[in-house]
């Protein structure tokens, strides 16, 4: 079994134990600050359920301007007291539906989060991202491939409000010289 589906395994068994009381014990208090000064708890404005209008890239870097776009919930779950977390998408529109997850995991000693997105289609991890915030935006960089050909990822989350957060993930084909946007999310808040 490949690292990559061992980790989907692990996944699954983690989402089938977090549950909605575990979601709403652990929620932090959205207008107390951070306890600490690392970026442990980035993403604790995050936990709860959102409305996810998420517009796609049909064909990225090939000069199409096509987009797809869905709609649907967004739930981010707390594991490991803050250390990490789990997004589960699910959105659906004329091109069909995506279903997925984002796993997320903070790294202490580099002060700095990865981020792995499954779609539930094939079940395949796509290659992490890793980064943090910094003034108040959140960007992610890595290494991936489109069609057999390496790219840049760049991801960046911004939070124009405490109910509102927009995500974007772009690709780079020149070593992120430029940067085509292929995803962008708009959520907002419906519960904690």
């Amino acid at each position: 079994m490949t690292h990559k589906r061992i980790l989907v395994a692990c996944l699954a068994a983690v989402l089938l134990t977090v549950t909605a009381s575990t979601v709403e014990a652990s929620a932090p208090n959205p207008a107390d600050p951070a306890d600490s000064a690392d970026g442990q708890h980035d993403f604790d404005w995050e936990l709860g359920v959102w409305r996810s209008d998420v517009r796609v890239l049909a064909d990225p870097l090939s000069g199409s301007e096509e987009w797809l776009r869905f709609r649907g919930t967004s739930v981010v779950k707390p594991l490991m007291d803050g250390r990490a977390n789990v997004v589960e998408l699910d959105v659906s529109g004329e091109a069909g539906r995506i279903e997925a997850l984002n796993f997320r995991l903070y790294e202490a000693q580099a002060d700095r989060w990865s981020s792995t997105f499954v779609n539930l289609r094939d079940g395949l991890l796509t290659s992490s991202v890793y980064g943090g915030f910094h003034d108040g935006v959140g960007e992610f960089y890595g290494k991936d491939q489109l069609d057999g050909r390496p790219i840049e990822v760049r991801f960046l989350i911004f939070r124009p409000g405490p109910v509102k957060a927009r995500f974007e993930q772009a690709y780079s084909d020149d070593g992120g010289a430029t940067w085509e946007t292929n995803w962008v999310a708009v959520d907002r808040r419906l519960h904690r």
